[in-house]
């Protein structure tokens, strides 16, 4: 085949980083001295993809934010202005025609800032949550090409509490501190970085998604493509069984949707129901002449999602039975949140790790959550082979004193283009299960726009306008526009059997005793629980190597404590029974079986009701950061605690057993 694009990998390049005092990289030449202002921190070598953070703490210039209290002495990086810059090899461009079309091209950039070629500012960055895409051709030149990518002026706070209505939509917010995580606001690319040399016509974007009828057992793939500088030009769409062609069609290439219909294929199932089948969908761009000049292929698989209503629930309720090929599944799993803080330097092989471990406890859904980002194309195609449905969130989270999404035309414009780039970059997996708004969005049971209780709904504009986008994109997945989508926040247990608990968060934490808490499932009527969880401390081991000593005493007197895991001390309840705070060994026993005990218990009980219920979904299933305490059933290596080992009973239907390991792998 002879293809008329070039891709030329940035990730290859011996990459440098600078550290600069604010404007002092783009002051060029001091006024004083006419010579130009030397960095702050000399040029260290670093890898792309990759983290600001992780350079300096491999350089030793701040010190390892994952022990004690170092993470305070590391926020003054965020202040200052970084480049990243590499000289592009002079042999790219010896028979390289620089009339073609030139662009940047990259998939993930967490930070603001702009990127240059050589002296030219070819593009702004300005939204983490968004791929990157700038013509370069005027800025290249035939030798000498120098690329950088500047980090400048950051938000100042995004954090957990604060006004989700002031919130700007162009960082992930848990990098400013979470109840489970301190303050790391992260700098870095995380994705891959290309050139792209492209003449003549050329698939400028597309997406595609698939159609199931699990009766005939009859697919149909879909793709949408644009494509430019085509004119006379054919495309040709296949699936593929490996070499093994099940379908093709070809189209003139001006027209923008392609269907191929009526392929036999085997489905796709979920964890522990079948086969997590996948196929390949190929797309050629032919020119007159039959020669290829643009190609790309994405994995796919067909399966049919449907929703049912709860048995005996209310009339106005959403549907909360996951139905997969005609059959209705209980969603058991756990809400995601990124491996790391400096999630830039996640590997492939910590993903599938974590994922394989989830698997083997019988996990079926995870929830990505709202604080975060979109989860990688690794995440996702690791999901599509294990069989993990995935509920993707849009950016947006509560706050604490508002809760609000925003409302301004800006606001709204830049979700908008977010849902559309979400859609189109992860659409294809079959392990997508559905969009969600954003993480308990809500105002006041008043009507109030500050305060808890009442979660927002579709009418809210910010709302409205994304599920609308997602709606006319992506037609076979449904959209909610928060969770929990209510209609009220938590479920009261003074309020059980009155129709009020659809899909609901919480409770996190019991101060009671085993039977109170028995008693609160025993009458539960939610027809969805999409967070609840119990504090359960780390290992011991864990503690100990990254407390700096300051493991003990396990309490509020603890600074260590209090700045990696305040919300989730369980002290005066430890206390109460008897617990010796100075006896780390024994409070980790505890806290522990304790967390096992009591998950186990909720998560039965939700089971147990099936189809009254839909799902049980764990907050949250592991730890970013080594804190010594946290809601989390895997730690912070990837080793799973008493409390997985409890819920993969319940989820694989076993007898509990919360005293042997399951049979997962570490970290």
């Amino acid at each position: 085949m002879t293809v008329m694009k070039q891709y030329f990998d940035l990730t290859t390049l011996n990459w440098t980083l600078s550290g600069y005092r604010p404007e002092h990289w783009a002051a060029g030449a001091s006024m004083e001295l006419g010579s130009r202002l030397r960095p702050e921190i000399a040029p260290i070598p670093m890898s792309v993809p990759g983290s600001v953070q992780a350079v300096l703490r491999n350089a030793g210039i701040i010190a390892d934010w994952n022990y004690g209290l170092n993470s305070r002495s590391c926020e003054w990086v965020e202040r200052r202005e970084w480049v990243l810059e590499a000289m592009l090899p002079d042999e790219w461009f010896v028979c390289a025609d620089l009339s073609v079309n030139w662009e940047f091209d990259a998939d993930g950039i967490d930070g603001l800032g702009a990127v240059f070629v050589n002296e030219q500012c070819v593009g702004c960055l300005d939204n983490a949550f968004m791929p990157y895409q700038f013509d370069v051709r005027t800025a290249l030149r035939s030798s000498g090409n120098c690329v950088r990518i500047v980090f400048s002026d950051q938000p100042a706070w995004l954090g957990q509490i604060g006004y989700t209505s002031r919130m700007s939509l162009n960082k992930p917010r848990f990098n400013y501190g979470w109840d489970w995580t301190p303050r790391l606001v992260q700098l870095g690319v995380f994705g891959s970085v290309h050139l792209t040399a492209s003449k003549g016509g050329r698939i400028e974007a597309w997406r595609g998604y698939t159609e199931f009828d699990p009766a005939s057992g009859t697919g149909h793939a879909i793709a949408v493509l644009q494509c430019l500088d085509a004119e006379g030009m054919t495309v040709e769409l296949s699936v593929r069984d490996g070499d093994r062609v099940i379908g093709s069609m070809r189209a003139p290439a001006g027209q923008m949707d392609y269907r191929l219909e009526l392929l036999q294929v085997e489905p796709w199932w979920p964890n522990g129901l079948g086969e997590a089948r996948s196929y390949q969908l190929h797309i050629l761009l032919l020119d007159a002449d039959g020669v290829v000049v643009d190609q790309s292929a994405r994995a796919i698989g067909f399966r049919h999602i449907a929703w049912r209503p709860c048995e005996g629930a209310a009339p106005d309720a959403l549907p909360w039975v996951c139905v997969v090929n005609d059959r209705p599944v209980f969603l058991q799993g756990f809400n995601w949140v990124p491996i790391r803080p400096n999630f830039a330097d996640v590997t492939d092989e910590m993903i599938r790790q974590r994922l394989e471990t989830y698997r083997d406890l019988g996990t079926n859904v995870l929830r990505v959550w709202g604080g975060a980002v979109l989860e990688s194309e690794t995440f996702y195609a690791e999901c599509d082979r294990l069989g993990i449905l995935v509920w993707q969130e849009l950016p947006l989270s509560s706050s604490g004193i508002d809760n609000w999404p925003p409302e301004t035309p800006e606001g709204v414009a830049t979700m908008c283009e977010i849902a559309e780039s979400y859609v189109a970059r992860r659409q294809h997996h079959p392990s997508l299960l559905m969009w969600c708004g954003g993480n308990e969005l809500q105002g006041s049971l008043t009507g109030g726009k500050q305060g808890i209780g009442l979660p927002v709904t579709i009418e809210h504009p910010m709302l409205a306008a994304a599920g609308s986008v997602i709606a006319r994109l992506d037609p076979t997945r449904r959209f909610v526009p928060t969770s929990a989508s209510g209609p009220t926040f938590t479920a009261d247990e003074s309020r059980f059997g009155q129709g009020l608990h659809h899909d609901v968060h919480g409770p996190w934490n019991h101060t009671g005793d085993l039977a109170s808490w028995k008693k609160y499932w025993d009458g539960d009527d939610a027809l969805l629980r999409s967070e609840a969880g119990m504090p359960g401390a780390s290992p011991t081991d864990l503690i100990r190597a990254h407390a700096d000593g300051h493991e003990l005493p396990a309490d509020a007197t603890n600074p260590y404590y209090l700045h990696t895991a305040s919300w989730w001390l369980q002290w005066d309840t430890y206390g109460a029974a008897g617990g010796d705070l100075n006896d780390l060994d024994a409070y980790v026993q505890w806290s522990q079986s304790r967390q096992a005990e009591f998950l186990s218990i909720a998560a039965r009980a939700c089971k147990d009701r099936f189809p009254r219920c839909g799902g049980f979904i764990g907050w949250m299933g592991h730890d970013c950061f080594p804190v010594p305490i946290n809601t989390s059933v895997i730690d912070y290596d990837g080793r799973a605690k008493p409390a997985a080992w409890a819920l993969r009973d319940v989820f694989q239907n076993r007898p509990i057993n919360s005293t042997a390991p399951p049979e997962v792998a570490d970290a």
